[in-house]
């Protein structure tokens, strides 16, 4: 007696490769299933592990929109098969309560199930439209038949999944490739994200990093459909969901938003798109820096290998963003020893110049006052010599400031009183002031302790503001001074304000403010700014700056009321 055929040598070549594929498989063996048995119609129904749901997955002869058809695992003649593991035959489908009509011509119906291992995962559905078309022999065949067709199946997704993995593994590379090329921040996390939903399906995808103290997290970036993502949004640590993500470093999976109303999580909900399921992982390297978030517009359960390649492409992510911070680090350090290293030979140089200068030009002024005695009292003669000694002053006073910017003396630390010293410095320039019809505004904040430091040097500094706020409101204006106590960093400040109704500052302006040689005005060296910059660095204060284009300008000294 010959041995029956198996299915795999009653395929054509051709058809081998068919087989291999879950889909190839589905609609090869329902084609044999609606043969086997001789019916009408026919549907393979797999269960859909994310979303609970019966779905077909594949049809023949059914009426159009029936394929669309969803079944509860519990509901209908499949849903039965499926919670059971037993195979159904129905002689009248019309006498039958746990059936489902889906297509009006059905009479007679035969399901069996799909098992794989002990699991069902589908079912397999053929239908007639004659009562009692099904008999035992049916049964047995289309048993048989689901057999070999788990067998396949379970081959087809096998080998689907190393596709997959093929495919993530490639997409992964070519994603690190691209993170580490990246020399921004920005475009570094902007590109995290799209191949974070890129590579997951989702239809959003947040990055949000973690502030410099540990309790906020702000979103970075984002991507997905809706046009209306924030451009910032931070959130406490404590109060987000992602808060066990930071914490812990673990993974957060929320199978369906929806169905857990108890999860509060506004940075899921920014831009407005319903959004069902999560899944978000830590941002580490050596430290948690912040969270990868993953999210899909459909119910979805993620998978233990989805969870580990989304961690992957954090962990590469992370990596790249920590090379990318340190990059910038090195390009701000390096900039700032560039800048340092002008300033110092611009400094040396200059030193050097006002030396050179200086000599000659006490003996000039030697001289000159001694040949002045002589000139005759003619008026136009005086005016000269007044001129000549105006700008011999000048020149001594630019050396002996370009000398002092080169020297590094402590300063002698004594107690000020503000308000004396505030009122004898406005009483030196009272006239330049009021020559200029320029309107003084003092503030002091009571009680104002007494400032500890050099009081020339002191004096030297805001005499250089007040005079440049003068030089700014050339057709008078408002020059408010002020005193008082605020903080800064956590740390307490005296404040000497000086504020002027001039024209402002650009940013540029501002930025080149302090830089010795680089003024804009008429007359002066420009380096009055960077003398009240050493000043305060050698009182261990610093200066704030406060001006914008057409609102005036106003410039802080800030002394620390205890050491730092």
């Amino acid at each position: 007696m010959r041995r029956p055929r198996s299915i795999i040598e009653r395929t054509r070549p051709e058809e081998i490769q068919t087989l291999l594929t879950p889909r190839g498989v589905i609609r090869h063996f329902l084609r044999l299933a609606l043969t086997r048995t001789g019916a009408n119609s026919g549907s393979f129904v797999l269960l859909n592990p994310s979303t609970g749901f019966l779905e077909i997955e594949a049809s023949v002869g059914l009426r159009k929109g029936a394929g669309r058809t969803k079944l509860r695992a519990d509901e209908g003649v499949t849903g039965w098969v499926a919670t059971t593991g037993r195979l159904m035959r129905i002689s009248d489908v019309r006498r039958e309560w746990r059936y489902v009509p889906i297509d009006p011509r059905i009479r007679a119906e035969l399901a069996v199930p799909i098992e794989i291992g002990s699991t069902v995962v589908g079912v397999l559905n053929v239908d007639s439209h004659r009562v009692g078309h099904f008999t035992r022999t049916h049964e047995q065949d289309l048993s048989q038949l689901a057999a070999q067709v788990a067998h396949w199946l379970a081959i087809g997704w096998e080998i689907e999944g190393f596709r997959q993995k093929a495919r993530q593994l490639g997409t992964l590379v070519e994603i690190a490739q691209t993170l580490v090329s990246q020399p921004g921040l920005d475009p570094l996390l902007d590109g995290v994200v799209r191949n974070a939903a890129r590579l997951m399906g989702g239809a959003r995808s947040f990055l949000f990093l973690l502030t410099e103290d540990k309790t906020h997290l702000g979103l970075r970036a984002a991507f997905g459909d809706d046009p209306g993502l924030p451009q910032e949004f931070v959130i406490p640590v404590d109060e987000s969901v992602f808060s066990v993500v930071v914490k812990k470093g673990k993974p957060l999976l929320v199978l369906d938003l929806a169905e857990e109303p108890y999860v509060h999580c506004p940075e899921l909900r920014i831009g407005g798109q319903e959004l069902r399921s999560v899944l978000a992982v830590p941002l580490s390297f050596v430290e948690r820096v912040g969270v990868l978030c993953v999210c899909m517009a459909q119910r979805h359960r993620f998978a233990n290998s989805e969870v580990e390649l989304l961690q992957t492409l954090a962990d590469l992510s992370t990596v790249a963003i920590q090379k990318a911070r340190l990059l910038q680090q090195v390009m701000k350090i390096e900039e700032g020893l560039r800048q340092s290293e002008r300033l110092s030979a611009l400094g040396l140089l200059a030193t050097e110049v006002a030396h050179e200068i200086r000599n000659p030009l006490t003996v000039i002024q030697m001289l000159f006052y001694t040949l002045a005695d002589r000139f005759p009292e003619d008026p136009g003669v005086q005016k000269d010599v007044a001129v000549i000694a105006a700008k011999l002053r000048q020149m001594n006073r630019i050396t002996e400031q370009v000398l002092t910017l080169g020297r590094s003396a402590q300063p002698l630390v004594e107690p000020i009183s503000v308000e004396r010293m505030l009122d004898e410095i406005l009483l030196l320039i009272r006239h330049k002031l009021s020559a200029q019809e320029i309107q003084v505004e003092k503030s002091i904040s009571t009680p104002i302790p007494f400032l500890q430091g050099d009081r020339g040097q002191i004096e030297q500094a805001l005499l250089n503001l007040i005079l440049n706020a003068a030089e700014a409101m050339p057709r008078g204006g408002v020059l408010g001074l002020d005193a008082s106590v605020v903080e800064r960093d956590g740390i307490a400040y005296l404040a000497l304000g000086v504020r002027d109704s001039g024209p402002g500052m650009t940013q540029g302006e501002i930025e080149s403010l302090f830089v010795p040689f680089l003024t804009r005005k008429a007359q002066g060296t420009g380096i009055g700014m960077a003398i009240v910059r050493k000043i305060m660095e050698d009182h261990r204060g610093k200066v704030e700056v406060d001006s914008a284009p057409g609102r005036g300008s106003r410039l802080s000294l800030l002394f620390p009321l205890a050491p730092p």
